[in-house]
């Protein structure tokens, strides 16, 4: 019968974000390093996701490309929200102090707001794909209405594919209460059959996972990138892609780099839970990387493709204009014009159709 895939006591079983679940014989340096990490991941990344989100809704005129942004830097407004109860969790050293509704509720929203900018992130390459590539049909069916329906889509996967984390969070532990993710939780009697149970869901869940959320969105991401590429160089519109081009490459490449730690670790607790050492430090390189992922995406959005010195003599909005607009997608007559709300505005000039591929 195979043991639990964390040894009771030694270390916990895998969470959602597993950021505070710091083994209980870790120094205490440790576990106050990586909650202090993680609070100011929340600080910096709520206020600057938040920053972002506020422009996107309020200073900047609604279309295709911005609603994707915004619904990208909401997904990881929902990662941010969930860090406080990581970092309480965190100084008092594994112990969950905040009941087993909140124990769920936690980690089913981290989950959410872990897989929907996987979605989101594919979506936005199919989009940019199909605007350079397929410019007419793009111009034809790419408008406001089939853009929320997308959404819709979008975040009601990501709700279903969390419904596992939802259900199987519980609280458990006598003398100290801990809230851990067990799959075999309606089993009390026969422990190595609650184990062995566990374990089967808990491989079968993370290999779904990995396939759905990792290598497909991987793979498609890539076949994107490659034919706009070619399209690009082919068309000579390096400079129509500009700034929208790198922020979205950036934001793609920093994503899969921040998230495959996760896999890496998690892959190594299924498979080798005896390499203690090693678990131990990806557990912590993944840890970091996530909180790296939210907190510094927003950044990237407007140190992209810009001067370091030029950001800081530049406003906001103006390069957020830059980084969400993309002068080679169809307007839709003007859709893709950004302004304030004090009615200046900023018209994008028309794409020049015969200059693009067609379908």
């Amino acid at each position: 019968m195979r043991q639990d895939l964390m040894e009771k006591g030694n270390m916990a079983r895998p969470t959602e974000m597993n950021l505070s679940q710091v083994d209980p014989t870790d120094e205490t340096p440790l576990r106050w390093g990586l909650a202090s990490i993680i609070l100011v991941s929340f600080l910096v990344g709520t206020a600057m996701n938040g920053h972002i989100f506020w422009l996107l809704c309020v200073k900047m005129k609604r279309t295709v490309n911005t609603i994707w942004f915004l619904h990208l830097t909401l997904s990881y407004l929902v990662s941010c929200s969930c860090l406080p109860f990581f970092v309480v969790q965190d100084v008092l050293n594994f112990r969950w102090v905040f009941g087993p509704f909140l124990c769920r509720a936690v980690n089913f929203c981290i989950a959410v707001g872990m897989l929907t900018p996987v979605f989101l992130l594919t979506i936005i390459s199919l989009d940019r794909y199909l605007i350079t590539c397929h410019p007419v049909w793009s111009r034809r069916n790419r408008t406001k209405p089939q853009a929320r329906r997308v959404l819709a889509g979008v975040w009601t996967l990501s709700v279903v594919m969390s419904i596992p984390y939802l259900v199987s969070y519980v609280i458990q532990g006598d003398k100290k209460e801990v809230c851990e993710k067990n799959f075999a939780f309606f089993i009390t009697e026969d422990k190595d059959k609650a184990e062995a149970l566990h374990y089967k869901i808990d491989l079968a869940v993370f290999l779904v996972r990995l396939l759905l959320t990792f290598l497909f969105p991987f793979f498609i991401i890539v076949g994107c990138y490659h034919w706009m590429c070619q399209e690009i160089k082919k068309k000579k519109l390096a400079r129509k892609a500009g700034k929208p081009f790198q922020v979205l490459l950036v934001s793609v490449a920093c994503f899969f780099i921040f998230r495959l730690p996760f896999y890496l670790y998690y892959a190594l607790l299924l498979f080798h839970k005896d390499q203690r050492k090693t678990v131990e430090v990806l557990r912590i390189i993944f840890s970091i990387s996530l909180c790296l992922n939210i907190c510094l995406t927003p950044i990237l959005y407007l140190f992209v493709g810009e001067k370091f010195k030029q950001v800081f003599r530049t406003s906001t909005i103006v390069l957020l204009k830059k980084g969400f607009i993309m002068p080679i997608e169809d307007t839709n007559a003007g859709e893709e014009s950004s302004h304030l709300n004090d009615g200046s505005s900023m018209q994008m000039m028309p794409v020049q159709w015969n200059n693009l591929a067609s379908p």
